[in-house]
This record gives structure tokens, C-alpha cells and sequence, in this order.
């Protein structure tokens, strides 16, 4: 998989996480009858994908260097 910044990671998990809760709260008490299944379901989606990118930020390894760019010393 593709290495993404961790700034980056941190920003879509508070992203996701956040209209998750918010997404909970409304469905659960807010929203019509109607649509508090599918509120409440498009919570949980929000929040299940907040715990992927905790997963991609706590088992991403670090970037390394490219080897095509580094300096050669001997001369």
C-alpha cells in the first residue's frame, strides 16, 4: 500500500471519527423514526472507517530515502 503522511492519516481520522459520533447522536436522537436506522448505519460506516486509517497509521512503516536520489561520496 502507498505510504501517506501521517499528518494526513490523523486529519481523516478526526475527520471520520467526528461525523461518526456526530452521525450516532442525530440517528439515535434527533432524526425521525424514518431514518434513524440509516443515520445510525451511516454513523457506524463513518466510524468503521476512522478505525481503518487508525490501523494504516499504527502499521505504516516509515518512509525511507529513495536510493535513485542519494549523493555518491567517492570521487
Amino acid at each position: 500500500m502507498r505510504y501517506v503522511s501521517p499528518t494526513r492519516l490523523k486529519v481523516l481520522m478526526m475527520m471520520f471519527f467526528s461525523t461518526g459520533i456526530m452521525g450516532m447522536i442525530i440517528g439515535l436522537v434527533i432524526a425521525p423514526p424514518q431514518a434513524t436506522v440509516m443515520i445510525t448505519f451511516m454513523g457506524v460506516i463513518n466510524i468503521s472507517l476512522g478505525a481503518f486509517f487508525v490501523w494504516m497509521f499504527l502499521t505504516q512503516k516509515p518512509k525511507e530515502p529513495d536510493k535513485r536520489k542519494k549523493k555518491r561520496k567517492d570521487v
